[in-house]
């Protein structure tokens, strides 16, 4: 009952009329980032946390933070709705986990079912929505509870694991990602040590007493290294735009839609909650499971419905299923909740175990405004098929100084300090480089947020244990965290190497 009691309380929050204004606005603008090829939801976020400081200013603390992170949360799931628009249309994926839609949604526009392709992936994104939600709130509570129990080895051991997930499914290379993850905790270490009080790689200079921001360097990475990338690649969408006529599936589309959506949400939430798993495996793991259980597996690739129902119920699920240990555990699922995690840390609100003690507003009004905004999106995406159609064929001329303009304004805005800025230009160049090289970027945010907390909680650890390393091994739990994230790492290194053996014989 208690659980009901803050939910409740939640959709009071939710409900009141300036935090459904920026749930409206969250949801729409996440459509459009995901509409958009090339930006996604991690840009977008990234894009929008110094915009939501400045439009919540006149708000209390508690209501700030819960407003802000609303539109955020909002531009996270209506991304994953808006990036099979570009998938169906223009047979370019808005974001990663839309690339199997690619796959059957665009030969179902071809063949002049675009409006249905559209549509069940809409009614499919809902219904993964509405199932990751109420599992969010029956789970929420009790895993909170457990997790309070944690002490400072488990939570150390507990991110160690984080950190591993990421680096071991991120990009193509494990070998990139963990140097990325370095190179995150490594940029953690500036800054005045909060134990100690000493200077650490600081160079005497004033400006990185505070340390490198977050918001500065996944702004750069992010939306700066993608505006760097249209302008030196001249990328410009080459693909046949196609035309949307009818945007209502036909009731056989409907009937064989409805097992892929059941399935595609729950198997995509329970990768979802997996930390580092994330939306794209889930896509992926769906489509493979429909074509092997479908009697008919020949029509996939050709313009099957159950082709576009299945992974993107799965990637909304999974952005879904994230939230869960970024909420309960203060361990982001994925490198769009790591940025969600910078933000929450922004507002001097910490993910976690004591969220839904601390401040029950910011969590159960996030999750009560979840709701509201899945309703929204259905609401949007159905009628305004066509509309964000148009959104596709945005000159790049108009829409890199928009960016460029928000990110630098934005961070301006928050940090009133010239050095943020060219710190900004910076990070955006060298993420331009790093991406263009394969060098995956979420590692890199992730270790930068959850550095301090990993140093903390270590340094606690063995100060109770009087410097002895043992205390990671002797508690049950931190030793199953520390065994898990060992195995996350070396388990797809021996897949590998006898993927490499294989292939080795064949050859000889």
């Amino acid at each position: 009952m208690d659980t009901l009691d803050y939910l409740f309380q939640g959709f009071a929050t939710a409900l009141t009329w300036y935090n459904l204004l920026f749930a409206f606005f969250g949801v729409l603008i996440g459509t459009a980032v995901g509409v958009l090829p090339g930006i996604g939801p991690m840009s977008g976020v990234a894009l929008l946390i110094p915009v939501t400081a400045s439009m919540t200013g006149g708000l209390g603390a508690e209501d700030a933070a819960t407003s802000s992170i609303i539109l955020l949360a909002g531009v996270y799931y209506g991304a994953m709705y808006g990036g099979s628009t570009t998938s169906i249309l223009l047979n370019t994926p808005g974001e990663s986990s839309s690339v199997v839609t690619t796959l059957d949604g665009y030969q179902m526009a071809k063949k002049g079912r675009a409006g249905s392709a559209l549509s069940i992936a809409a009614i499919g994104s809902f219904f993964a929505g509405l199932v990751s939600l109420v599992a969010l709130v029956l789970l929420a509570e009790p895993l909170s509870e457990v997790a309070i129990k944690f002490g400072p080895a488990e939570y150390f051991s507990l991110m160690i694991l984080g950190l591993a997930a990421v680096s071991g499914l991120a990009g193509k290379s494990m070998t990139k990602a963990l140097m990325m993850t370095v190179m995150g905790l490594l940029l953690a270490t500036v800054g005045i040590d909060n134990v100690s009080g000493v200077a650490r790689f600081t160079y005497n200079q004033p400006v990185l007493y505070q340390g490198f921001e977050f918001l500065t360097i996944a702004v750069g990475l992010f939306a700066l290294g993608e505006v760097f990338k249209t302008i030196l690649e001249q990328e410009g969408n080459e693909g046949e735009i196609i035309k949307v006529n009818s945007i209502l599936p036909s009731k056989e589309e409907l009937k064989a839609s409805v097992g892929p959506i059941a399935r595609g949400s729950f198997l995509g939430f329970f990768i979802g909650v997996l930390p580092g798993a994330g939306a794209t495996l889930a896509s992926f793991f769906t489509y493979i499971l429909e074509k092997k259980i479908s009697k008919h597996p020949e029509k996939f690739g050709t313009g099957a419905i159950e082709g576009v129902a299945a992974p993107e119920s799965a990637n909304n699920a999974a952005s879904g299923g994230a939230m869960i240990p970024l909420l309960t555990l203060g361990i982001p699922g994925s490198g769009t909740t790591a940025i969600l995690m910078g933000a929450f840390i922004m507002y001097n609100i910490q993910p976690g175990p004591l969220l839904f003690n601390d401040h029950p507003q910011v969590a159960w009004g996030l999750i009560a405004s979840m709701f509201v905004g899945n309703l929204m999106l259905l609401v949007l995406n159905m009628p305004l098929v066509k509309v964000f159609a148009k959104i596709i064929e945005t000159p790049k001329k108009y829409l890199i100084p928009i960016i460029v303009a928000i990110s630098i304004f934005g961070v301006y805005a928050v940090q009133v300090n010239t050095f943020d800025l060219v710190l900004l230009i910076v990070a955006g160049i060298i993420g331009y480089f790093l991406a263009r090289n394969d060098f995956p970027l979420a590692p890199l945010v992730l270790g930068l947020v959850l550095g301090p907390m990993i140093e903390n909680n270590m340094r606690r650890a063995l100060t109770t244990s009087n410097g002895d390393y043992s205390i990671f091994i002797d508690k049950p739990i931190s030793a199953v965290f520390l065994i898990a994230a060992g195995l996350w790492i070396i388990v797809p290194l021996i897949l590998k190497l006898k993927g490499k053996k294989v292939i080795t014989n064949e050859e000889a």
